[in-house]
């Protein structure tokens, strides 16, 4: 009887779990044994990382091809409910069927969702670049900023959050804007955070370096204050201060897919599940956690991964192995990923880039760009459909670093 492997998601775990599990059954002799299934509205990769660019064609990848040169199978759905007792997940089709497929291993990618507190008039009024459909949203929004009436209001655009996505949002779009509303437009760029300095979460290291690039691509920072309020005419903050503007930006965090809230145990304040350093789920037998739902240790300092592509590319490969290899009697293989680097867009600036948990800052403007454009133009998107070609770069332990 054949064994099925399930894969909920065709981000960048889900699609490599895929690629690395039938690397093993392949190495095992075992094709016709074991099927692997991914499960995911469409058999596409969308390149999140890149949303916050102005030019959105190529975000959105065909991925048929290759999970048919490498025997994948793509079920056109979301999974809805796990039933990890009795191994099965049930099926939302985009056609609306409901349908249950069983599993003998399951591997939860279901990456993350942009987290949107209770803040009033944010659902109504403001725009977000997590997802493809988001981004042209906003994109089609700035465009049609060009017909109305000029007004400081129409000129300016509130980015919500100064953590990396904030950043690079926010640095692109004086130029973006100016592109639209014409080269002598007087816009303004402001970035709101929360915390008392810009890039909280990527500590004092870089900081100097991120003030200089934001300044000079001509963006506003005001740190120690939140977004209290979003309208049709712009935001007030925790403080009290009124921004006009006809353009917010919510990209203030992400929180883990809900369908990790359906594994049992307890959970860390993203949602994640917390694996072992095999990428099981702890507690929940046949279950495999990777990508933005995974709590996993990258090293043996105390560092965990990030929700973030770099992550989820290696996340990806040892989930997938593992769940093909216990089946087909492979050595499992743990997770380990304790280079750590970050590359951070800022639009004509150039980029920064830096290395260690640390971030100690190695190139900056256009020695960082450079390597920016490696990422995010060649790395980060998926191979070609050749499977050998696949598999020598779908093992568990091969990891992209500059």
């Amino acid at each position: 009887m054949t064994q099925q492997i399930v894969i909920a998601g065709s981000g960048f775990a889900g699609l490599w779990a895929a690629l690395s599990a039938a690397r093993a059954v392949a190495l095992a002799g075992r094709d016709g044994d074991v099927a692997i299934t991914v499960v995911s509205p469409t058999p596409q990769l969308h390149i999140r990382p890149r949303l916050y660019e102005a030019v959105l064609e190529g975000m959105a990848p065909d991925l048929a091809a290759l999970f048919e040169a490498v025997g994948v199978r793509h079920v056109p759905g979301v999974v809805t409910t796990i039933h990890a007792d009795r191994r099965a997940v049930d099926v939302t089709g985009t056609d609306g069927a409901r349908f249950t497929l069983p599993y003998d291993r399951f591997v939860l990618a279901a990456g993350s969702r942009l987290f949107t507190p209770p803040i009033p008039g944010l659902a109504e009024h403001a725009f977000n670049v997590d997802q493809l459909d988001s981004a042209h949203a906003l994109d089609a929004h700035l465009k049609a900023l060009a017909a109305q009436p000029e007004t400081a209001a129409r000129n300016t655009v509130v980015v919500a959050g100064g953590g990396f996505t904030g950043i690079e949002t926010a640095a692109e779009m004086p130029d973006r804007l100016r592109a639209i509303l014409g080269a002598d437009a007087k816009v303004r760029v402001v970035v709101v955070e929360q915390a008392p300095a810009i890039g909280p979460d990527l500590g004092p290291v870089p900081r100097p370096v991120i003030e200089q690039a934001l300044a000079e691509c001509g963006v506003e920072i005001v740190a120690g204050t939140a977004v209290a309020t979003v309208d049709a005419g712009g935001v007030t903050t925790s403080t009290g201060e009124r921004i006009a503007a006809a353009t917010v930006v919510w990209t203030a965090g992400a929180r883990a897919n809900p369908l990790a809230a359906q594994i049992t145990g307890e959970h860390d304040r993203f949602g994640r599940v917390p694996a072992d350093p095999f990428l099981r789920a702890i507690g929940s037998d046949g279950i495999f956690v990777t990508g933005d739902v995974a709590l996993a240790a990258t090293d043996d300092r105390g560092n965990v991964a990030a929700m973030s592509c770099q992550h989820a590319l290696s996340l990806g490969r040892v989930a997938g192995h593992n769940a093909a290899a216990e089946l087909v009697g492979l050595p499992t293989h743990p997770y380990s990923q304790p280079k750590y680097v970050t590359c951070l867009d800022f639009g004509p600036w150039g980029a920064l880039f830096t290395e260690g948990w640390d971030r100690q800052v190695r190139l900056t403007r256009e020695e960082g760009k450079a390597v920016k454009r490696e990422i995010n133009t060649k790395w980060i998107y998926p191979p070609q459909p050749d499977r050998d070609a696949v598999f020598a770069i779908a093992n568990p332990d091969y990891v992209i670093v500059p």
